[in-house]
């Protein structure tokens, strides 16, 4: 049986007058990979940024609804950078700071009050380790961030997302930037962390969709068309739309 971690009911969102998502119910398995897959415009990314706030910072966003993390609802008596330490988010394009891959990496746990060098090193270290990437940088950690290729920049990125110790990691189309080889590393090491972590993946890549996650969701028009097991949906699809979608009739 799977644990659920996020519980999704009810959500209505909107942009002003322009509704985003409409009356969006799941359930979010925990250590498992859902993908969410639809065409741009669709709803996927917005639903996303939900479920750790980001469109909090959209002034004329309205949600209404209910989130529940562990059974706590996310929008009501929660502390938002607490919300944001437990749901940790990588964004399509690499983000990092303009600063050393060491102070990329620590800047998280420094912000939730983490002095101590001994310790900073060993999150550093152990964060890197797992984001499969202290190999290719561990004699120039103190070198910019900026200076890695992109593929690279993009795990220092979940690196540094994973510094914080968050329950859930959200990405949004995490290797829609990157070369093959780059994009297949990433997808490696995502299979890895869900071992530990619960993972949430916008992607428009289909067969990255099969290949990474154990459940997908199919978003059209602000709405979930289906959301079933991934195998199930990519083999034996319910709705015409999810068919005509996956077998690149549009979109």
């Amino acid at each position: 049986m799977n644990k659920e971690k996020i519980k999704i009911t009810g959500i209505d969102l909107y942009y002003g007058d322009f509704q985003a998502l409409k009356n969006i119910n799941m359930i979010l398995p925990q250590n498992k990979i859902t993908a969410f897959i639809g065409p741009s415009g669709c709803g996927k990314t917005t639903l996303l940024k939900s479920l750790n706030r980001m469109n909090d910072l959209i002034s004329d966003c309205r949600i209404s609804g209910e989130i529940l993390l562990d059974g706590q609802n996310i929008y009501e008596n929660i502390d938002v950078n607490l919300l944001r330490k437990r749901v940790g988010m990588v964004f399509q394009k690499p983000n990092l700071f303009p600063m050393s891959i060491y102070d990329n990496v620590a800047y998280g746990p420094r912000t939730h009050g983490i002095r101590s060098k001994v310790m900073l090193d060993e999150i550093v270290e152990k964060s890197l380790v797992r984001a499969v990437i202290w190999d290719e940088v561990k004699d120039r950690i103190k070198k910019s961030a900026l200076s890695l290729s992109g593929g690279q920049q993009q795990r220092i990125c979940i690196a540094r997302a994973l510094a914080v110790e968050p329950e859930v990691l959200l990405m949004d189309e995490p290797t829609s930037a990157l070369d093959p080889v780059s994009t297949s590393k990433i997808e490696e090491l995502v299979l890895e962390l869900k071992n530990d972590y619960t993972i949430i993946i916008v992607t428009h890549n289909m067969q990255q969709a099969v290949r990474v996650s154990d459940k997908t969701a199919f978003f059209l028009l602000g709405e979930i068309v289906e959301y079933r097991d991934t195998e199930s949906i990519f083999s034996m699809p319910e709705d015409k739309r999810t068919e005509d979608y996956i077998t690149g009739r549009f979109g």
